[in-house]
């Protein structure tokens, strides 16, 4: 069961982008599983996506498409991966794009695919053809919900959030969704992600945004250390809210939008984090006094992807030595224990690398008995800070 896995409020329109959802019986006759998106024309569109060397076709042409051309569309399919299937599988995606083309009278260079699900089973392109048909048909600004829903795997539960930001001159719109529970590890972007917004964004300058937000939500999570074939994350800029273009950190409205983008990424990375296959527990690794952020990072990711950690986790088991142990092989040059200190949300369990004098382990299992904490740790060598999320395995 997902941990504390909130509900969908209500999704809001972004202007310059519809959407539509249909079923093409990839995988299950009931439900949606295909979706597309039209994006307004001067959009701006930029992407991250998994570094994995067995990349499925969508993740190539992707990128293909994005230098090559102005995004128009999106196709997305749940249910099969495209992923380890050669030169017929990219013959198959190329199709699913020209049929969006044609549906839409773009270019086929202008539909960016992205697909998820099983790895190494080709596409049933003759009825994702259909269902593009159809979804291309039923086009509206207010079907969220429905893409949401349509592009989910083994998820529990559909992942998507808006929000919204005054500027001087516009108000803008930001809308995302994701689909992610299992073989969630970050590697550039981590699962599939979409966030849409009507800002005015150049293209340079929306890939940096692209990057950094990617950095701070969705390359801080894992579930379960593995790094997917068709991680994709991208984010369109529509410009329809009328806002003087952002090209530019020192730019009106870069530092709003910019913030807006990073907490709605952020909040649907837990979310995916919280749906995680077989999660009883969402944790948050916070790894303070780091000579520089990627030995934060180092030691973060290293103990929330300890066998022995997780499944203290699961456990409730108020081991602090399997943290220890994790902290230590980390691979952080001339660690000095004695310097490092470890905590259960409020609970000091080490000081200087040794058991805390008033540390009672009664206290520390009553954290680890709940189904969200922080364990916090020390290292004592500079200022960085990092925060990773993950889970317990069960």
């Amino acid at each position: 069961m997902p941990v504390n896995l909130p509900p969908l409020d209500k999704l809001l329109a972004v202007p310059g982008v519809l959407v539509g959802a249909a079923a093409a019986g990839i995988k299950q006759q009931e439900r949606d599983d295909l979706v597309v998106l039209s994006l307004a024309p001067g959009t701006s569109a930029a992407g991250v996506f998994t570094q994995n060397a067995f990349r499925a076709a969508p993740v190539e042409i992707a990128l293909q498409h994005l230098r090559q051309a102005a995004p128009r569309a999106l196709v997305i399919n749940s249910g099969n991966a495209n992923a380890a299937t050669g030169e017929p599988g990219h013959r198959d995606a190329l199709e699913i794009c020209q049929g969006v083309a044609d549906a839409l009278q773009i270019a086929r260079d202008q539909v960016l695919p992205l697909s998820t699900g099983v790895i190494g089973e080709r596409l049933p392109v003759a009825a994702m053809l259909d269902a593009v048909s159809r979804a291309s048909q039923g086009l509206d600004s207010d079907n969220w919900e429905a893409a949401a829903n349509a592009i989910l795997t083994t998820d529990t539960q559909a992942k998507a959030l808006s929000e919204s930001v005054d500027l001087p001159e516009a108000r803008v719109t930001v809308t995302g969704m994701a689909k992610g529970s299992g073989m969630i590890k970050p590697d550039m972007a981590t699962m599939l992600a979409f966030v849409g917004c009507d800002a005015a964004i150049e293209t340079s300058c929306l890939q940096a945004m692209t990057r950094e937000v990617a950095d701070a939500s969705f390359n801080r999570v894992s579930v379960d250390g593995d790094t997917s074939t068709n991680d994709a994350f991208v984010i369109v800029a529509t410009g329809s809210a009328g806002n003087k273009p952002i090209s530019g950190p020192r730019d009106p409205g870069y530092a709003e939008v910019l913030a807006t983008l990073r907490a709605v990424s952020a909040e649907l990375a837990q979310r995916i984090v919280r749906d995680g296959e077989g999660a009883t527990r969402f944790v948050t690794i916070r790894v303070a006094g780091g000579a520089e952020p990627a030995e934060c990072l180092a030691v973060a990711y290293t103990v929330a992807e300890s066998p022995l950690v997780k499944t203290a986790l699961f456990a409730g088991d108020a081991n602090w030595g399997r943290f220890c142990m994790a902290i230590g092989r980390a691979g952080l040059p001339a660690l000095d224990p004695g310097r490092v200190n470890l905590f259960l949300n409020d609970v000091c369990v080490a000081r200087g690398g040794l058991m805390d004098a008033d540390y009672e382990e009664s206290a520390a299992s009553a954290v680890m008995a709940q189904d969200e904490y922080e364990i916090l740790i020390e290292l004592g060598r500079g200022q960085a800070e990092e925060v990773v999320w993950t889970t317990d395995l069960s």
